[in-house]
């Protein structure tokens, strides 16, 4: 009996420890339903027929008004267009420096353009370019049709994608956004495309452009001056996309920074591009009156210290690859928890490499992750010591 109890504890001890060594899979993030009213913000005049303001770190609701209304998007569309590119990309798949043919299609567009001929050979960074600061339709397409084939089927893709980010209430019929029937979407939805493109910190270097100027292998120079005025006259602004057609009205998805703190507004439906303006700078404002950034782990910094043995003179260290900062609101005080995890690993650690990852929580919620590095070389029969004594330990810390 007692050796049937033993070989069922070990076997039990087992399973533990590859839980313990196995990565948690992420699936796509939510907008967190936050103080969405109170004294402050229900005083403000939001005129336009739907807004949203969110904390996109956290993704925390501030401030929304018809926020799961549907409208037409106009150019606010081109944030999807821009998220499969730069997925593309930063997979692979695609270069910033590969050369795209324009075509007819994609020449023919109306409304806003980079002025393309057909034929002309731009690389996916210029059309990138032409998309976020000039919002070209011709750009737009261009990039859809050298992507998926053609806009049609560029347009299937972009509705996948909407649905494995959770937009229940968006449907694309094009890249662009002119008009078309059925091309609807909300803020909440835009809100969230949004946060996913600003995981790809590439595009605020294109949003943010305010003037460019395109002129290899032109006779005539392409100049793009950015739609969005508020990447001039709003401190911080650093995109993403402008919108307008006489269905949509003025429609915007901006975005600005202060003191380490990222603010996101979603406009939709404006009278004027001046009411835009001015309600995306009105809730940017209002959210960064209300948060803070906070840093809780330097760079290098120990995270954990994680004894081999019982006595503790058997040790390693898992640090901190990067500075981490949270956001949080201001004047609270909540206790901040984090969770390390380890890679399986059958050799052990080896001093400076990547172990792992630690994930902080703040009232139940990620608010932050960083990679760990250990500090030194740990064989694996230390590492299974560690677990043998203090099985756990990593899951329950605070700091």
């Amino acid at each position: 009996m007692i050796k049937k109890n033993r070989i069922i504890a070990r076997a039990l001890c087992t399973v533990i420890i590859a839980t313990m060594f196995s990565y948690i899979p992420v699936s796509a993030e939510q907008l967190e339903p936050g103080d969405k009213v109170n004294e402050n913000s229900s005083n403000m005049n939001v005129d336009a027929r739907s807004a949203l303001l969110i904390e996109p770190t956290t993704g925390k609701i501030i401030y929304e008004k018809n926020s799961h209304e549907k409208f037409a998007p106009a150019s606010v569309t081109k944030i999807m267009t821009m998220l499969i590119t730069m997925e593309n990309v930063d997979s692979g798949k695609i270069k910033l420096s590969d050369k795209v043919t324009v075509g007819e299609n994609a020449k023919k567009m109306g409304g806003s353009s980079m002025i393309l001929d057909t034929g002309e050979i731009r690389t996916v960074e210029e059309l990138l370019k032409g998309i976020a600061i000039a919002s070209g339709n011709d750009a737009a397409v261009a990039m859809g049709e050298y992507i998926g084939g053609s806009e049609e089927n560029f347009a299937k893709m972009m509705n996948e994608e909407a649905q494995r980010l959770g937009m229940k209430d968006t449907n694309f019929e094009n890249c662009t956004g002119l008009n078309a029937e059925g091309h609807l979407t909300t803020a909440y939805d835009i809100a969230i495309m949004s946060k996913e493109l600003l995981k790809h910190p590439q595009i605020l270097k294109y949003s943010g452009t305010y003037m460019e100027t395109i002129s290899e292998g032109r006779k005539s120079p392409i100049e793009l001056v950015n739609h969005n005025k508020l990447v001039r006259f709003y401190k911080g602004c650093d995109g993403l996309k402008t919108g307008f057609t006489d269905e949509a009205k003025y429609c915007i998805s901006a975005t600005a920074t202060k003191d380490g703190v990222r603010m996101l507004a979603v406009i939709m439906g404006a009278p004027t591009y001046k009411v835009r303006n001015r309600d995306a700078s009105m809730l940017m404002t209002y959210g960064f009156s209300k948060f803070e950034s906070k840093k809780i782990i330097q760079k290098n910094g120990t995270v954990e210290k994680v004894n081999l043995n019982k006595k503790g003179d058997k040790f390693f260290l898992a640090k901190a690859s990067e500075d981490v900062n949270i956001i949080v609101p201001k004047g609270n005080n909540s206790k901040i928890d984090r969770k390390c995890v380890y890679n399986k690993n059958n050799k052990g650690f080896k001093k400076d490499n990547e172990i792992g990852y630690c994930e902080f929580y703040q009232d139940g919620k990620v608010c932050g992750k960083v990679k760990l590095y250990c500090d030194r070389d740990v064989k694996k029969g230390g590492i299974f010591e560690h677990f043998k004594y203090n099985l756990g330990r990593v899951f329950d810390n605070a700091i």
